[in-house]
Parts: C-alpha cells; sequence; structure tokens
C-alpha cells in the first residue's frame, strides 16, 4: 500500500513538472469558461522560454472589469510584468496599446497599456491566468490588489499597496439602446479622500480633459465632468474608468426635458377661479395656510424674476448652466403655479422661492444634464429647502439618484412630473425614483391626459391640462403637461409644512396618499396612484400611515383617458 502511496506521489510531481514546462514556454493563455466548464486555450506558444523566478509566499489577485462567474477569483502567478488593469475581454494583457500604463482598452485581445489594451485584468508575457472556483490564498501568503502596479524585483523592497477600490453600487454603464446623454461625456464621482495627485494620474491614464469639478455636502463626495478621447464612445469609457479603485461611480452625463406641451395664449389672462384651484380645494386650504415663508426650490430652466406673479417671493436665484441667461416659459410658469400671487393664484401663494436654472432653453422645451441637475440639488440642500420641485424627466440616472436619497434623509420632500410620454413610454425619472412623489396630470374631466406617463410609482394626480400660467415679460398663457401638476403638488406640500413644520418626506407622502380623492379604479391605481390631491383635506388630517414603497401590481383599470389638446 505504501509503495503504491508513493508511486502515486512520484507520477503526480511528474506530471506537475511537465505541465508547469508547458505553462512556461505559453506566451499567452486564454481562459475562457462557460458555466462550470473551463477551456484553456494556448496561444502564440514560445520556444525555449524559460519560466521567471517565483516570488514566494505571495498570491497576486489581479481584479477586473469583465470578470469570471460569481464564486470564480482570477489569480496571475508571481513573475511576469503585470500591466495596469484592463486585458482583452477574450484576451490576455501585458503591454500593447497605443500609449503604455492602462487606460480604455478594446474589447478583443491586445494589453493592459492606452486605448488599445483590453477591459480585462493586464498580465504579463510570462504570467499565467487562472480561473480557480473559490480561491483562498494559502496561509501565510498575502493577497494584493494589482491595480496598475506592477510587482518589483526581490531586492527592490517592499511592494507599493495599490489604492482600495471605493465602495460603489451596480455598474454606470447605460443600456445598450439608450441614447438621452451627452455623446462625448462622463461623470466620476470620487471620494474626497483621494488626492489631486491621483485624480490627475486619473486623467491621464484615461486622457480625459476635465471641464468641471464640484464637492457636494449632499453625498461627500467630489463630482467630475470630462470629456472622452475623440474615438471612444460613453458606454465603452464609463466601463473602463469605473474599474479604476480610485473612482466611486461612472456613468454618462444624461439629459432630461422639461414637461410641457404646446401652449396657447391665455383667451382672459388672470382669472384667478381656474379650475384646479377648486379640484385641488385649494381657496378651503388658503383659509388656513398659505406656505409662509416655506422654500420651494425650483429646478427648472430661467425664471422671469421681475414678473408681477411672483413679487417679493424669489428667496434666492442660482444658476447651474453657467451661460448667459435669458428668463424662460417653463421656469416662470412653475414658478407661478406654486407662488403666484398677482392676477393668478399659486398652490403656495407666500411660499419663497429658490430660483434655480439647470435648463438650456431649446424652444418651448429645454434640456438638462446629469451634472448641472447634481449641482441644483446640492445648492437646494445647502440654502434650506423643504421642497424640491421637478418638473423634467429623462432616464434612471444612478448619481442623481443618490443624491435623492440624501436629501430625502435631510428631510427635504422631493416631487416630480410623471413625464409626457404616454401609455406606452417606460418609467421616467427621477419621478420612479423610490425616494420621490410623482405626480400625473389630470384634465377638467378628472380624466388622465393623453400624453401623461402612468405606473405603479404614481403617487397621485393633480391638473395639468390648460392651465393658466406665467410667461415671461409680464406674460400669460395655457399650456399643459404633467410638469403642472407637479408644481401644484410642491405647493400644497409648502401649505402641509407651514401647517406641520416638522413634516417628514414619508409623512408628506402618506399624508398625500391617504386624503386623495379616489378617482379611477377603487384603490390605488397605475393612472392616479391614489387619486386627486386634496390641499384642504391634506393640511387638516392628522396623523396618516406613512407610504413610501411603489404599489403593488394590480388589475390594469379601465382607462379614463381624454384626447389630445
Amino acid at each position: 500500500m505504501r509503495k503504491q502511496l508513493l508511486l502515486s506521489v512520484a507520477a503526480a510531481v511528474a506530471f506537475s513538472l511537465t505541465l508547469g514546462g508547458a505553462l512556461a514556454q505559453t506566451n499567452l493563455l486564454n481562459v475562457k469558461q462557460t458555466g462550470t466548464k473551463n477551456t484553456v486555450k494556448n496561444v502564440a506558444p514560445r520556444v525555449n522560454q524559460v519560466a521567471p523566478r517565483m516570488t514566494p509566499n505571495v498570491t497576486r489577485v489581479t481584479p477586473t472589469n469583465v470578470g469570471p462567474t460569481p464564486g470564480t477569483t482570477r489569480i496571475a502567478t508571481p513573475g511576469g510584468p503585470t500591466g495596469p488593469r484592463g486585458g482583452g475581454m477574450t484576451g490576455g494583457g501585458g503591454r500593447g496599446g497605443n500609449s503604455g500604463g492602462g487606460g480604455f482598452g478594446g474589447h478583443r485581445g491586445g494589453g493592459g497599456g492606452g486605448f488599445g489594451g483590453g477591459f480585462g485584468p493586464a498580465l504579463g508575457a510570462a504570467g499565467v491566468l487562472m480561473a480557480i472556483p473559490g480561491m483562498i490564498p494559502p496561509a501565510g501568503s498575502q493577497a494584493v490588489d494589482d491595480g496598475a502596479i506592477n510587482i518589483p524585483p526581490q531586492n527592490q523592497g517592499p511592494r507599493q499597496q495599490a489604492p482600495q477600490r471605493a465602495n460603489r453600487g451596480p455598474s454606470g454603464v447605460p443600456p445598450a439602446n439608450e441614447r438621452r446623454m451627452v455623446p462625448d461625456e462622463v461623470v466620476l464621482e470620487i471620494p474626497n479622500t483621494v488626492s489631486p495627485a491621483q485624480i490627475n494620474a486619473l486623467q491621464t491614464r484615461f486622457r480625459l480633459t476635465r471641464l468641471e469639478s464640484q464637492t457636494f455636502q449632499l453625498t461627500g463626495t467630489t463630482i467630475y465632468r470630462w470629456r472622452v478621447p475623440n474615438g471612444i464612445s460613453v458606454p465603452r469609457a464609463v466601463q473602463a474608468i469605473e474599474g479604476d479603485p480610485r473612482v466611486a461611480s461612472a456613468q454618462p452625463n444624461y439629459l432630461f426635458t422639461l414637461q410641457q406641451s404646446e401652449a396657447a395664449a391665455a383667451a382672459v389672462a388672470g382669472d384667478p377661479a381656474q379650475y384646479g384651484l377648486a379640484k385641488l380645494r385649494l381657496p378651503q386650504a388658503h383659509d388656513l395656510a398659505k406656505g409662509d415663508n416655506v422654500l420651494v426650490a425650483v429646478i427648472d430652466s430661467g425664471i422671469d424674476v421681475a414678473h408681477p406673479e411672483l413679487s417679493g417671493a424669489i428667496a434666492q436665484s442660482y444658476d447651474a448652466v453657467g451661460t448667459p441667461m435669458a428668463p424662460h416659459t417653463h421656469g416662470t410658469a412653475m414658478a407661478s403655479l406654486i407662488a403666484g400671487h398677482g392676477k393668478l393664484l399659486g398652490a403656495a401663494p407666500r411660499a419663497r422661492i429658490l430660483a434655480i436654472r439647470a435648463f438650456d432653453p431649446a424652444g418651448k422645451s429645454a434640456e438638462g444634464t446629469t451634472f448641472n441637475i447634481l449641482k441644483s440639488l446640492n445648492w437646494a440642500a445647502a440654502n434650506g429647502a423643504r421642497v424640491i420641485n421637478m418638473s423634467f424627466a429623462g432616464p434612471s440616472d444612478p448619481a442623481i439618484g443618490r443624491s435623492l436619497t440624501a436629501a430625502r434623509k435631510k428631510g427635504i420632500v422631493l416631487v416630480a412630473a410623471a413625464g409626457n410620454q404616454g401609455a406606452k413610454s417606460a418609467p421616467l425619472y427621477p419621478a420612479a425614483d423610490a425616494n420621490v412623489i410623482a405626480v400625473s396630470a389630470t384634465d377638467a374631466d378628472d380624466q388622465l391626459i393623453e400624453q401623461s406617463n402612468r405606473g405603479n410609482h404614481i403617487a397621485v394626480a393633480a391638473p395639468g391640462s390648460q392651465i393658466m400660467v406665467a410667461i415671461p415679460d409680464g406674460g400669460y398663457e395655457m399650456s399643459s403637461g404633467t410638469s403642472h401638476a407637479a408644481a401644484e403638488v410642491s405647493g400644497i406640500v409648502a401649505l402641509m409644512i407651514e401647517r406641520k413644520p416638522g413634516l417628514t418626506p414619508d409623512q408628506a407622502r402618506g399624508i398625500l396618499l391617504a386624503t386623495a380623492k379616489d378617482i379611477g379604479a377603487p384603490g390605488r391605481d397605475p393612472l392616479f396612484g391614489a387619486g386627486l390631491a386634496d390641499a384642504y383635506a391634506a393640511i387638516t388630517a392628522g396623523e396618516a400611515p406613512i407610504s413610501q414603497a411603489p404599489m403593488a401590481e394590480a388589475t390594469p383599470p379601465v382607462e379614463r383617458v381624454s384626447g389630445a389638446r
């Protein structure tokens, strides 16, 4: 028995030596994994190459953006030079590319250097890449993150530690069909502990052009806006950059649009008896509260602060865009729906407006970016906003989502327009964010306007069809959209806060839902949420059940939708 055991050990040792020699002669190994089966393919064997000397007691763990399936650890054996993070998705690493030192890589083959490298792990020519399920370094060994640092020769002292990867959520790479973004910009969130030298190294590594940066109190990080090099797509840039350990998150600079339909001139300007006032029971509510000195931030296009409707209502102004500004129709209209007090009557006529310009005019509409909206949220929170109105819509945005979470934790009530893309639209953001009160729009007959988005995230509805609003240069017009409905609800929340200064965002949502008038299918539904907002009932209600989660899936109701106007 002992003899057989010795023979078996001898055979195993001989096989290991033979396999080790074969691997030492291999320039690069390409490891492909499908399910639980690993296939090792030799590529470009080099004859008579001697394996480099191995450094003992060091297990080199190479992180990767495009890694193996969960439970699999990629290990690079020490000895060969290791390039920076970024080998090919199906190929190895080493040098390669147009410029050394890491950066973006191609989708196949190549090395870790520059834009010619790949997204996967970089590996030296004599190194060996192995996929080992559940690998645990042996006792006494040291697991280290390769980052972009090579192992020094044994006679050059201790190895420098790579920076630790920042904690972050899911990947910021946009969906394949997403086009609502600035075509050559990325937004990076970086912890404030990262030094300026490391920021410069990041910029050099990925050949970025810094456009703008700002430290955000809401998140405790610094957010940068960078331009990516010509020829590099935004998704590819995000995928490469978010693997850098200095980066907390990377994503596109998304585009958002204001939610207002075509307008018509007002036939009778300044009639305070608009149908929306009665529908929301605002005259009765104003006998008890008018939103005295409650700060409502309006993140929108430029507001005409000199309009008679807004006389004395503007507390402060902030321009997140930074280009020459002219007052714009949409921003002026939203401010008047909240705090108008001339010929019009806003939902909270004594509220104070934080006028924030985050959108550049584009005809009747305007576009805003991730970065400018982030700056606006941060400024609003820093300047005491109790309510933030967001009458705009766009794609799901991770960075904005984190700022919304932080704002809600600070006690700020967030209200957003559901969007004007209609029944077939996917949920739009920020309305679909769990921290936000999403508002759909109705007409004079309590029917959902045709262009209003719908979904299980809708909290309440408010009038949004043919609403009289203020416009620049002292004018008025009739216009429609979920933007208007959101502004009205923001004003109602200001009334609630005047009555109950300690009101939390969850309490505000709960009261709005508990006091809304059910105008659709019984119970909460995807068209109207809990129903039509009721200002008087909301400000006179006692403690209401807290409701912050989206509604459960319900049987689709019979839709009562008004035609296009």
